[in-house]
C-alpha cells in the first residue's frame, strides 16, 4: 500500500550512510552490471550486460592447475585459457582479453592486473580459502566480484594439520630419513603423547574447528583464539576461547589458521615466542608469512619452540639454504593442505561453479567483496530489488540539469522488524539506478557503496514499522532527493524533495506516488508524466497523439487532488516517442508541463 493509505505507523529506525556525489567523473569502467529484469512468466532473474558482444562466450583465463572437473565445467559455458606460470607482465597483457580469472594461491592479482584488464574482467575466482594474494581494494573499485572455494578443501586442510602434528610429535619425518640412511635411532627419537595435552588454535574458522574436533578426538584439551568466533560455536564442540597471550602462553602445541592480513603478519615474532612455554611445538598449515621465520629460528634454536611443522611459508618455494627448512627440529611439506584428490576435484568444481554463476549474474554465496545476502532473503527480495532501481532512475531523472544530487533519503515500509529487514542490496539498487543514468559509469552490487562514496553522495535509509502481517518482506519503498530543482514541478512534494514511491503487486513493480499526486502505473517500458487540469477527453486526445506516432500504450493511470482540479497521469510506453509526438503532448492546452523517463 502506499504511504498515504497506512492506516497505522509506528515508531522508524532511521540509519544513515555516507554513499556519493553524482557530479565529479570517476575513472572507473565496469564491464557489467548486475541487474533484474523480468522472464516472460514475470519472475524476476539476473543478467549480465556485458559491454563486448553479447553474442560471444565470455572467456576464462585458468592462471594456475585446476581440477579436470572444473575446467570442464568452464568450458560448457565459456572459452577457457588455461596458461599457467604467467609473469606478472604476461598476465597484465592477457587478462584484457579475459572476463574471468582464475588462480590458486601463486598468483599475485595485483592492482595493475584490474587496470590493466581495461574494465572486461568481472570475476576472480580464487580456488582456495585464501584472498590474500588478490587486491580486493582494487577489485571492488573496478566493479569486479572476487570469490572463493572456501569449503571444498577444508577437511583436507584440517587433515593435513593434524598428519603434521601426530608426525611432529613422534618425529615421524626424521626417523623415516633416518632409517632410509641406515640407522636405527630408536633413543634419539622418542616422542611426546598428545593425549592431556593443551592445544591452541589460532583461527576457529571452519579449517580451524575442524582440526579442533580431531584433536579433541585425540584426548588433548583444546583452546583457541579468534576475534571474530562466536563463543557458543566453540562451546558447541567443546572448545574455549581465550585471548591471544593465554593461548599461547599456555599451550603444549599451537596451530595456526588464520588469515594472512596486516594485523597478522609476522604475528609469532620473537616478542611473542618469550611469551610461549618452553618447548611448545607449532603446526602451521595456514599461511607462511604469519610466522616472522627468522624469529622462528631463534626460537628453535633458544629451545623455546622444542618442534615446527610447517606446509605454508613466506616466500614459496623457500630458498634451499633456508635455515629454517633445513633444521633438525623442523618438519616441512610444499604446502600440500589441500592437496588431496578428492579435494583438487571438489575446489575445482566449486569455483568454476562460483565463477560460472557471476558471469552470469548471479550472485554467488562465496563472494568475498560483496554484500553476503542469504538465498532465502535473495528470492525473497527480489521484486523488491527491480523497483529500487527503477525508482532511483525515475527520481534522477527528474532532477533538473545543474542540479547536483547530494542527498537521498529511502523509506522502507514494512510490517517486519527492522531488524528482520536486510536492506544492503535494496541500497547498492537504488544506488545503481540513482547514478547509471547520469555517468558512463556501470555500477553493480560490488562497487555500488565505493563508487557512491566516491561521488558523495549521503543516502539515508528509514525504516517505517506497519501493523499487519509481515508475510511481505515490504509494502512499499520510497526515494526522496533533497534540495535540487525538478523538471517535473508535480514531483515536488508538500516538504519540498523530490519523491517517487513504489511498491510490488503480483511480482511486478509499481509506481504509486510522484510528489503529492497518486497514481498506479507498471513500471516497464519507460513513462510519460503530465499535469493537468483534470477534465474530460484527456486520456483520449494524449493516446490519440501517441497512437498517429505509433508508440504502444501500455497503460495509463491518473492521479487527482480533487475532481476538476490538477491530476498527473502517467502513461506507459513501449517505444520512446520522437521529440514532435511529445511536442504535440506539450501543447496540448489542458497540459501544464510534462516529463518523458526511461526506464
Amino acid at each position: 500500500m502506499a504511504a498515504s493509505a497506512s492506516p497505522s505507523l509506528r515508531t522508524s529506525t532511521v540509519r544513515s550512510s555516507v554513499l556519493s556525489s553524482l557530479s565529479s567523473k570517476l575513472p572507473l569502467s565496469s564491464a557489467f552490471s548486475v541487474n533484474f529484469r523480468p522472464r516472460s512468466v514475470g519472475v524476476p532473474r539476473f543478467v549480465v550486460l556485458v559491454s563486448a558482444s553479447l553474442n560471444a562466450k565470455p572467456t576464462v583465463l585458468v592462471a594456475e592447475k585446476l581440477g579436470e572437473a572444473g575446467v570442464d565445467l568452464l568450458k560448457e559455458f565459456a572459452n577457457v585459457d588455461c596458461s599457467y606460470n604467467l609473469t606478472p607482465e604476461e598476465l597484465c597483457t592477457k587478462i584484457s582479453l579475459c572476463d574471468a580469472l582464475i588462480v590458486r594461491s601463486g598468483t599475485k592479482v595485483s592492482r595493475e592486473v584490474f587496470e590493466s584488464s581495461g574494465g572486461r574482467l568481472k570475476v576472480v575466482g580464487r580456488a582456495g580459502v585464501g584472498i590474500d594474494n588478490v587486491d580486493l581494494a582494487a577489485a571492488t573499485e573496478h566493479g569486479c566480484l572476487v570469490v572463493n572455494a572456501p569449503t571444498a578443501n577444508t577437511v583436507a586442510a584440517a587433515e593435513h594439520g593434524i598428519a603434521l602434528l601426530t608426525a611432529m610429535a613422534r618425529n615421524v619425518a626424521q626417523a623415516d630419513a633416518s632409517v632410509k640412511a641406515g640407522k636405527w635411532q630408536r633413543n634419539k627419537y622418542v616422542g611426546v603423547s598428545l593425549v592431556g595435552k593443551t592445544l591452541a588454535v589460532m583461527g576457529f574458522g571452519k579449517v580451524g574447528s575442524e582440526v579442533a574436533r580431531r584433536a579433541k578426538g585425540l584426548g588433548m584439551h583444546v583452546i583457541a583464539h579468534d576475534p571474530y568466533a562466536p563463543a557458543d560455536r566453540a562451546r558447541a564442540i567443546g572448545v574455549e576461547l581465550v585471548s591471544f597471550d593465554e593461548a599461547i602462553g599456555t599451550a603444549d602445541f599451537i596451530s595456526l589458521h588464520m588469515p594472512l592480513t596486516p594485523s597478522t603478519s609476522k604475528i609469532l615474532n620473537d616478542e611473542n615466542f618469550a611469551k610461549m612455554k618452553k618447548g611448545v611445538r607449532i603446526v602451521n598449515v595456514a599461511r607462511g608469512g604469519v610466522i616472522d621465520e627468522e624469529a622462528l629460528v631463534r626460537a628453535l634454536d633458544a629451545g623455546i619452540v622444542a618442534q615446527a611443522a610447517l606446509d605454508v611459508f613466506t616466500v614459496e618455494p623457500p630458498p634451499k639454504d633456508s635455515k629454517l627448512i633445513q633444521h633438525e627440529n623442523v618438519t616441512v611439506t610444499p604446502h600440500l593442505g589441500a592437496s588431496t584428490m578428492e579435494a583438487q576435484e571438489g575446489v575445482a568444481v566449486e569455483i568454476a561453479e562460483a565463477v560460472v554463476g557471476a558471469l552470469k549474474g548471479e550472485l554467488a554465496a562465496t563472494a568475498v567483496n560483496a554484500p553476503m545476502v542469504p538465498a532465502e532473503v535473495l528470492t525473497e527480495l527480489k521484486p523488491f530489488v527491480e523497483l529500487a532501481e527503477k525508482l532511483g532512475r525515475l527520481a534522477v531523472q527528474l532532477v533538473a540539469g545543474g542540479s547536483g544530487v547530494k542527498t537521498v533519503k529511502v523509506t522502507y515500509a514494512s510490517s517486519r522488524a527492522p531488524d528482520d529487514l536486510d536492506t544492503r542490496l535494496l541500497r547498492a539498487m537504488i544506488t545503481k539506478g540513482l547514478i547509471e543514468p547520469i555517468s558512463s559509469v556501470f555500477v553493480n552490487l560490488v562497487n555500488a557503496d565505493f563508487t557512491a562514496k566516491q561521488r558523495g553522495l549521503r543516502i539515508s535509509e528509514e525504516r517505517v514499522v506497519l501493523d499487519g502481517s509481515p508475510e511481505k518482506p515490504l509494502e512499499y519503498i520510497q526515494v526522496q532527493i533533497a534540495n535540487v530543482e525538478s523538471r517535473f514541478a508535480s514531483a515536488i512534494s508538500d516538504t519540498g524533495e523530490i519523491k517517487v514511491e513504489g511498491l510490488v503487486k503480483d511480482g511486478i513493480p509499481h509506481l504509486t506516488k510522484v510528489g503529492s499526486f497518486e497514481v498506479d502505473v507498471s513500471l516497464e517500458g519507460s513513462i510519460i508524466l503530465c499535469r493537468q487540469v483534470d477534465q474530460p477527453g484527456m486520456i483520449g486526445r494524449v493516446g490519440s497523439v501517441l497512437g498517429e506516432e505509433n508508440v504502444n500504450v501500455s497503460f495509463m493511470s491518473v492521479g487527482r487532488i480533487a475532481p476538476r482540479k490538477q491530476a498527473v497521469m502517467a502513461i506507459g510506453v513501449d517505444e520512446q516517442p520522437s521529440k514532435q509526438a511529445l511536442k504535440r503532448i506539450g501543447d496540448i492546452p489542458a497540459i501544464e508541463e510534462f516529463v518523458f523517463l526511461k526506464l
